[in-house]
């Protein structure tokens, strides 16, 4: 296994994109989540649906999604990051690999339910000072690709 050292502030930054993207998504603010990608990024979430594209393509895709999952059911999704690992590109892209537990809870139901088990490989670009996602791309544990 091969590692590359990042430099500290790098992986900080990363941490803080991506804690201040997951609170916009799970708090439903869709169109704030889509304004972390790119333009024409690209976001591919759950096994047997076609990746969306663009900002506009992405908030579309997550308010479909929610309303087909939930049908208006009061739920709270967290998305838990963990065992990040950046690499820098010689492209200058930013590669960041991390698992992530998807929880679920219903309201008067303490206990969540882990709704799923996921790998995680993004692309992230810097425009103007700022990291957007060029691409995610979500792997279920429970639903191996082919």
């Amino acid at each position: 296994m091969s590692t590359n050292r990042v430099q500290g502030d790098l992986y900080s930054r990363v941490q803080q994109f991506h804690a201040a993207q997951m609170q916009a998504l799970d708090s439903g603010r869709f169109d704030e989540y889509a304004g972390t990608f790119t333009e024409d990024g690209e976001f591919r979430h759950s096994p047997g649906r076609p990746a969306a594209h663009t900002r506009a393509g992405i908030a579309k895709e997550l308010a479909a999604f929610h309303q087909e999952r939930f049908a208006g059911e009061p739920v709270q999704r967290r998305h838990w990051f963990n065992m990040l690992n950046v690499q820098e590109q010689a492209d200058g892209t930013i590669h960041a690999t991390f698992y992530v537990l998807a929880l679920l809870t219903r309201e008067g139901e303490r206990v969540p339910e882990i709704a799923p088990s996921c790998l995680v490989r993004d692309v992230l670009v810097e425009e103007d000072g700022r990291l957007l996602t060029r691409s995610r791309r979500v792997e279920h544990d429970h639903l191996p690709e082919s």
